[in-house]
């Protein structure tokens, strides 16, 4: 697949390089961003199980 997507990139091999970080950066952002935060809802790693103790 990373084969596919740098074979189909344009340019010479470092402008192909470049292109490929910005697009993972570009992945990496979007997870962050929008996926991430709207899977942790249904997480169960997220919930937690001590309460806090009030007087």
């Amino acid at each position: 697949m990373y084969a596919w997507i740098f074979r189909h990139l344009s340019g010479p091999l470092w402008l192909r390089i470049i292109q490929s970080v910005l697009l993972i950066a570009l992945v990496v952002m979007a997870l962050m961003t929008y996926v991430f935060p709207w899977a942790s809802q249904y997480s169960p790693w997220t919930d937690s199980t001590i309460e806090i103790a009030r007087a």
